[in-house]
């Protein structure tokens, strides 16, 4: 009988543990909240399997049928709310029941008969627009609590409280204090905006869902239920477990790509720290610190694009601009954290004195890599047709979906023949498609609380419309700012980490857009500073992934620290500092935009995507590139306090003074009246190189102490 992994004797018997295992499936929203609970009788199931390929088949159809964008987002919302009622219980006592209970088909049934309401009688409701009649109101009513209800079920009480704060806002603003008050609003007025036109629920938010987000987390769905994601962790376990600290890197390598399937943190989490978090304690890192390791990696997944915990695709709906443009801009930080991620890991093991794996336990990388090659091509395929060929995300995510299916189809009969077992047409064809119907299914499993978080943040996008909040906002930070840029961001900072604790990234984000974004933009403008406005937006972004592990309300610590079994406010802490480079990197490339591909904006409009001047040389793209990840990697050492040895203070100065020559050169020549830019690249190029120097010399030093074996 395998080993449990926490009582594995070292490292192969734990990969053989956890692999043992490898068929049973965590998801997000089993972590989350502990919440879901599927019926064990198979008419549940059923009911809930038919559903969701429905709902799978739907979204496929009206890519090639085009619908009206309403209709979409009324009959999507729908989905999602009946599912939501039959795959979530009311309460969390019981981890499993014999059936759905037959007020859960109640309730999913009216949520989804209020939604699709919008789409029955669209036309009568655009006839009396602002001149709703009681049936309208009541419908409304009884859709926003059915779906705050659902909220509440599929992702914990944060965001439903949030959007009740807000309705009370809009309702009862006269009665507030006089900095945020308002004239409030009529219980007609509020129902409209927030439930009978496309302001509120079903705004922008859920109009991406429905059009991109959706088709994404299928190909998602697809491509783990075709065993990618078994593939992507044993690649990088196979070319990075021999390496110092080899499996905490793999750890890291394993997040980055599962971002492409998921874009969430504690998806992640969960998938790769299974296998991770063990080998990493077999090693010999403490439980906190693999767990931490794990959740910083995974949290920086959503960061990476095309995916990036579906934000880009609401970030290009906000701003206007193409979708290619947001990977563009999102790339260079994005990998530069992830490469700084690894050299902290390197730093820890080499602090631990933490080895890798004996190159010949391992397997190897070509085999590996070739063995899941059929993965990479559909992967590939659909960053193609978008960059590009710069095909919709709807059409490019559509396309990538059936070069999937087609592999999915081929992948049984090659694996028939490549075992000589035969090729049994009938057997191979028949799990061709039970997997092709798993992978739709589990796809529109995991959209559920995507669909039901962009359906309640429209509720907040309706009310700072209404009320004005945002500009109430400005006014408050700019006040409490001093008038000082830091000021405004750190402030801006704190506002999306406190705001943005237990809610699910793609609320997160829509939620930071429509409240800060705009103050960043609106301030720094007033205060002399032109920025793109997608810096605004990643800005916000960037913080409110980080409220993923910062506690005490980090859920993907929380999910980590279950797995490590660690404490999980000393995970949470922990990974927060290991992400520390990752909350330097928005101050970065709001002050220097260069990092994010942009090399100026239109000073009348900075909003304007169309007048922003995108660096295209290759050769400055390289060095800004290089330079980022230079200046990264002194950022890190600064706060791990160590390169070769224990760097001493002096040292730790000179490494932050080195990060800001290499990843704010236009703000060191305006502050020392440089010459060129290029100038601090020097400087900062030549300090490091000392410092390394010095730091060779003590560690000869200390090995020249060390007794002999």
């Amino acid at each position: 009988m395998n080993k449990h992994p926490s009582e594995a004797t070292d490292i192969t018997d734990a990969s053989q543990a956890i692999n043992a295992d490898s068929t049973v499936h965590i998801d997000e929203a089993d972590v989350l909240e502990g919440k879901r609970v599927l019926p064990t009788n198979s008419f549940g199931y059923i009911i809930i399997g038919v559903i969701a390929f429905l709902w799978s088949f739907f979204q496929l159809y009206v890519v090639l049928i085009p619908f009206n964008d309403v209709f979409v987002r009324s009959i999507h919302l729908a989905f999602a709310l009946l599912m939501t009622f039959l795959m979530y219980p009311m309460f969390r006592t019981k981890r499993t029941m014999s059936s759905i209970p037959i007020w859960n088909y109640a309730l999913g049934l009216i949520a989804a008969a209020t939604s699709l309401y919008i789409f029955i009688f669209y036309d009568a409701l655009n006839a009396r627009s602002g001149a709703w009649i009681p049936m309208d109101v009541w419908v409304a009513i009884a859709g926003i609590v059915l779906l705050l209800m659902a909220s509440r079920r599929a992702l914990g009480p944060a965001l439903a409280i949030i959007a009740i704060a807000f309705l009370a806002y809009v309702k009862f603003g006269q009665f507030m204090p006089d900095m945020i008050a308002h004239k409030g609003a009529s219980v007609n007025k509020m129902m409209g905006q927030m439930f009978l036109t496309t302001e509120g629920i079903f705004g922008v938010p859920l109009g991406v869902s429905a059009s991109y987000v959706f088709l994404f987390v299928l190909f998602g769905g697809l491509l783990e239920r075709a065993g990618a994601g078994k593939y992507f962790i044993d690649l990088a376990y196979a070319a990075l477990g021999r390496f110092d600290g080899g499996p905490a890197k793999a750890s890291v390598a394993a997040s980055g790509m599962m971002g492409i399937i998921s874009g969430s943190s504690i998806a992640n989490t969960v998938t790769t720290g299974t296998f991770t978090i063990p080998l990493m304690k077999c090693l010999g890192f403490p439980a906190h610190k693999a767990a931490s390791v794990e959740v910083a990696a995974s949290t920086n997944g959503q960061l990476m694009p095309p995916i990036m915990g579906a934000a880009a695709f609401i970030i290009a709906e906000f701003l206007g601009m193409d979708y290619a443009g947001v990977i563009m801009a999102a790339a260079i930080p994005a990998f530069v954290s992830y490469i700084a991620l690894f050299y902290i890991v390197h730093l820890e093991a080499k602090k631990l004195g933490i080895k890798g794996e004996a190159k010949d336990r391992l397997p190897k990388v070509w085999t590996v890599f070739v063995s899941g090659l059929h993965f990479l091509l559909p992967v590939f395929y659909l960053m193609y047709t978008l960059v590009v060929l710069r095909m919709s995300p709807q059409r490019a995510a559509f396309n990538g979906i059936m070069v999937l299916m087609a592999i999915m189809v081929v992948q049984p009969f090659v694996k028939s023949l490549w075992a000589k077992n035969g090729l049994n047409f009938v057997e191979n064809l028949k799990t061709a498609i039970v997997d092709i119907c798993a992978g739709m299914v589990n796809g529109a499993k995991n959209m559920v609380p995507i669909a039901i978080a962009t359906a309640v943040a429209g509720i907040v996008v309706g009310s700072v419309t209404i009320t004005g909040i945002g500009l109430i906002l400005a006014d408050v930070i700019e006040v409490m700012s001093g008038g000082y840029i830091l000021a405004v961001l750190a402030l801006t900072a704190v506002v999306c980490l406190v705001l943005g604790m237990g809610l699910p990234t793609t609320a997160n984000y829509i939620v930071m857009a429509s409240l800060t974004a705009p103050v960043i933009l609106g301030l720094s403008g007033d205060l002399g500073y032109m920025v793109p406005a997608i810096a605004a937006h990643l800005f916000v972004f960037y913080f409110g992934i980080l409220a993923d592990d910062t506690p005490p309300v980090g859920m993907a610590a929380y999910a980590a620290a279950g797995i490590a079994k660690s404490d999980p406010i000393k995970t949470g802490i922990q990974g927060f500092a290991y992400d520390i480079r990752t909350a330097i990197l928005p101050f970065m490339f709001f002050f220097n935009s260069k990092l994010l591909l942009i090399d100026g904006v239109d000073p009348a409009n900075p909003k304007d995507p169309s007048g922003w001047q995108w660096i295209t040389n290759p050769f400055e793209i390289a060095l800004i590139f290089a330079t980022a990840v230079l200046g990264m990697l002194a950022f890190s050492s600064a706060t791990q306090r160590w390169i070769r040895v224990q760097t001493n203070w002096l040292e730790v100065i000179l490494l932050i003074i080195i990060t800001l020559l290499m990843m704010i050169p236009n703000m060191v020549q305006e502050w020392f009246n440089l010459p060129h830019e290029y100038v601090s690249y020097v400087i900062g190029v030549s300090l490091y190189a000392v410092i390394y120097w010095l730091q060779a010399k003590r560690h000869k030093v200390k090995l020249g102490q060390m007794p002999h074996a």
